[in-house]
């Protein structure tokens, strides 16, 4: 019975590792989503609680400083009169990595869509429950840095997003898959076949003279 599970159960022997492998990702992918959540939201609630209607507090001079507004765009304040359209966006991205994680056999790849759909969370969140309606709502911003150059101001979930934007542009231009293999690998495999196969052909080739 052992012999022929061994024989007939190949395919599954080889499936079994996956499934830890992918669990073990998506468990990575949840925690690092809801810790970027987290962070989130309880700052946006602090930052409501003692910052909004106050005076910017500088906490480094020039460099960082705490102000609180209230954004119906998208990022960085990008897109302010598109409240809705922004909204179904951010839906459409976290059903997207959702659909995604299916996938997910790289462990860079479970870290980057973790950044992303806990910052698309994040500000989804307020989009639903903020003023001034349902859907609608705006999104607590408050970092600024950088005042001088007018730079956007932006909240922890924004700093996920734009984290996790970058992470993915570098792991596809490493050649990174979400299923964890690498497409630089292969052309290098075939490469190293193709030589390995012309030396065996010209070695052959002088056995032949001799």
């Amino acid at each position: 019975m052992r012999s022929v599970q061994a024989a007939g159960g190949t395919p599954l022997s080889d499936a079994g590792p996956a499934r830890p492998g992918r669990a073990r990702r998506i468990a990575l992918l949840v925690a690092v989503a809801a810790l970027v959540y987290v962070l989130d939201q309880v700052s946006k609630f602090l930052a409501v609680k003692f910052l909004e209607h106050e005076d910017p507090v500088t906490v480094i001079p020039g460099a960082l400083v705490l102000t609180v507004i209230r954004n119906p765009g998208a990022a960085f304040s990008i897109g302010t009169g598109m409240t809705i359209v922004f909204t179904v966006i951010a839906l459409a991205v976290v059903v997207a990595i959702v659909r995604t994680a299916r996938q997910l056999r790289s462990l860079p790849w479970a870290i980057t869509l973790g950044l992303l759909l806990g910052g698309a969370v994040g500000n989804l969140t307020d989009r639903v429950f903020r003023w001034p309606a349902p859907f609608q709502g705006h999104v607590v911003d408050f970092i600024q840095v950088f005042p001088v150059t007018r730079f956007p101001v932006f909240n922890l979930a924004d700093s996920g997003i734009v984290c996790g934007g970058v992470l993915a542009v570098f792991l596809a231009w490493r050649g990174y898959q979400i299923d964890g293999t690498r497409q630089a690998d292969e052309p290098g495999e075939d490469r190293a076949g193709d030589h390995a196969k012309g030396e065996e052909d010209t070695q052959a080739g002088e056995r032949a003279d001799g």
